[in-house]
């Protein structure tokens, strides 16, 4: 089986690094244009875009603000003529100890909302209008292992944010599929990205890897076949379904 995504256009959140980049360079791979977003890394996602080649291009936007959302969505359509997949890979993961002062719990369960629930919601609704106007498009969104079986007392607000998209997703994946659009969810747990590297560094290399069924941390390339695959169309019959690729830490 080979999976063609030519004349795809590929929205990628957070694609400048970690997953979002491995996630992009498979996307590309298989022939997608894709739209490479960042945060702060203007740089990073500007040399990724011209190696990808297909037409990729950066795009730069602060997702924990609602307007910017809308922005990268119009900059992205508007220099394409389209989209026809979402991929929400961007997200935060903020340490929020219980003991925390209020001031500082309220802020890291707020921004971590913003970024990981509210600007996918954003994006999605903005996506759904445009491939129901289009006549079908796909929706991946990039949840966590977290929305199932939760997470270390420091971070309930990843985990609370992270179930929201799968009910999200799944949401969307009901109510739109006679618009010929379909949505997924990718759980990943622990992923060898520099996000993760703050809980190893927290937690110890061993107290993650005594949680896998295999040998090797995940990596971004273990994640990339999967979303092109769930991109191509080939895999439609799965619209809501959650895939998880976490090493056996955790399956459902």
């Amino acid at each position: 089986m080979r999976i063609d995504l030519s004349g795809k256009v590929v929205l990628v959140t957070g694609a400048s690094r970690g997953i979002g980049r491995g996630l992009a360079v498979a996307l590309a791979g298989a022939g997608a244009a894709v739209a490479v977003h960042c945060n702060s890394s203007r740089q990073a996602a500007s040399d990724l875009a011209r190696a990808l080649g297909h037409g990729a291009r950066a795009f730069q936007a602060d997702l924990e603000h609602a307007q910017d959302c809308r922005s990268l969505f119009d900059e992205v359509t508007g220099h394409y003529g389209r989209l026809d997949v979402l991929v929400n890979n961007a997200g935060v993961a903020i340490l929020a100890p219980l003991d925390a002062p209020t001031r500082v719990w309220a802020k890291a369960w707020e921004r971590t909302m913003k970024v990981n629930l509210r600007a996918t919601e954003l994006l999605c609704r903005l996506a759904l209008r445009h491939f129901i106007e289009q006549g079908g498009g796909r929706i991946i969104n990039v949840a966590s292992r977290a929305a199932f079986r939760g997470d270390t007392a420091d971070y309930m607000a990843y985990a609370a944010s992270k179930g929201g998209v799968v009910a999200l997703t799944r949401s969307i994946a009901r109510a739109f599929g006679k618009d010929n659009v379909c949505a997924f969810v990718v759980a990943p747990g622990f992923v060898r990205t520099d996000m993760a590297q703050d809980s190893i560094d927290a937690y110890g290399e061993e107290f993650v890897m005594n949680d896998l069924a295999l040998k090797q941390l995940t990596e971004p390339k273990d994640l990339a076949p999967m979303v092109a695959l769930l991109a191509s169309g080939l895999a439609d019959h799965a619209t809501g379904a959650t895939i998880d690729i976490n090493a056996g830490s955790y399956v459902h």
